[in-house]
Parts: C-alpha cells; structure tokens; sequence
C-alpha cells in the first residue's frame, strides 16, 4: 500500500504524443463521457489544433495512399494509369511519376480536407444550436477531428488495396466497417459536446448531409439537362 502510495506520478503526455492519446481515447474510449471530457481540453478553445490535425492527417493520408499505389503499380498488382507509360516510357519511371504527383498534391489535399471539415463541422454546430445544443464550433471541431484524424490514416493504409480482387473485398468490407464505426462516434460526439438527445444529434448530423446531397444531385441534374440541350426550351 504505501509503495503504491509513494509511486511517482508520470506527467500527463505533451506535444505530439498528446495528440496520439487524445485519438487514442477517442477511437478505444467511445463514451459519451470521454467526448465531453475531450471537448473540454484547453485546445478545444479555439479550433486551430483541429484544422492543424485535419491538414496533417489529409497530407499524410495523401502521402501514403499515393505511395502505396505507386509499390502497387511497381509490383505489376493493380493496372497503372491509362497512358502513363507512353508519357513516361516504363514502369519505374511512372512509379516515379505516381510519387511526384502524390508528393506535389498531398499538401492541396490537406488544404482541401481542412476546407470541407470546417464547413462540415460549421453547419452540423450551427443545425445544433438550432436544436438547443449548448456546445461551440471550436468544440466540436476538436472532438470530430480526434476522431476523422486516426480514421482518415487507417483508410488511407487500407484503401489502395481494396483493387486486389478477392481480397480487396475484404478489405472493402474492413473500410466500411470502420466508416460505420466513425460515423457512430461522430453522433456521440455531436450528443455529447451539445449535452442534448439523440434524436438532436442525428437531426444535426444528418440533416446537412442530406441537403449537400440533394445540392449535388441538383447540380448533377442541372449539368446534364443543360449539356441535352435542355436550355434551349425556353428559346
């Protein structure tokens, strides 16, 4: 007893092995409770820590999927791209082109990620304030990254083999699965931060996706019917 007594403390984890606890309890400790107790973290102030996170894990998610796919094409497993080898003359060189292009764009895909997380994030919050939700977008933002983050680099690593017949399959399926599994932290995450039900919490969440969807399909729609020459009716 007093040996336990007497043990040291170990300091709580700092820098970037804080990161890595706050997405490991994130993703292992899916409760109510450890949602609330992330947003509460000092970084949940403002949402700066959040887009860093979302930038680095779309970079890094980038990186590793062009890499792989560029091992992939190397290794004669998945075709490469149409046309590669006539612009670049053999294999090596288009893995070599494969990594350039994968190395030149990662940054534009992080920029990309930070850019639809925050609107995201922003009319999920917003939809939820609408519902009585008494959290904030820094909040939010903080708790859904610590769980997109580790998510977005799992599937980055699993995704450029879902091409490998039989297997891709299953590891298609493995995707999904662990799609599902963040999708159902998300909807903790949103209950717990707004301190709300889950019927709020599923109104916050998937009413804006339903509205992005039916946007696109509209734009979709609107594309096609112009280029059938759909226009040309009111002429």
């Amino acid at each position: 007893m007093s040996e336990q007594m007497n043990a040291p403390m170990l300091p709580p984890p700092a820098g970037v092995s804080a990161w890595f606890s706050t997405w490991r309890e994130a993703i292992t400790r899916p409760s109510q409770q450890t949602f609330a107790v992330i947003a509460q973290h000092p970084d949940a102030a403002t949402p700066n820590r959040a887009l860093i996170w979302v930038f680095l894990a779309g970079t890094i998610a980038a990186l590793i999927s062009g890499l792989l796919q560029a091992i992939l094409q190397a290794a004669g497993v998945v075709p490469q791209i149409p046309g590669m080898s006539d612009l670049f003359g053999n294999a090596s060189r288009s893995v070599a082109a494969s990594l350039g292009i994968a190395i030149c764009a990662s940054p534009i895909s992080g920029a990309l990620a930070v850019l639809f997380f925050a609107i995201f994030v922003g009319i999920v919050q917003w939809v939820a304030k609408m519902f009585g939700g008494t959290g904030t977008f820094s909040q939010l933002a903080y708790t859904s990254a610590a769980i997109s983050v580790p998510v977005s680099l799992v599937s980055a690593v699993l995704t450029p083999f879902s091409t490998l017949g039989t297997v891709g399959y299953c590891i298609s399926g493995i995707v999904l699965l662990v799609g599902l599994y963040a999708l159902a932290l998300q909807l903790t995450a949103v209950k717990a931060v707004n301190k709300f039900g889950w019927g709020q919490a599923f109104g916050s969440y998937f009413l804006p996706l339903f509205v992005i969807g039916c946007a696109c399909l509209a734009c979709i729609f609107g594309v096609f019917w112009f280029a059938g020459g759909g226009a040309n009716q009111f002429r």
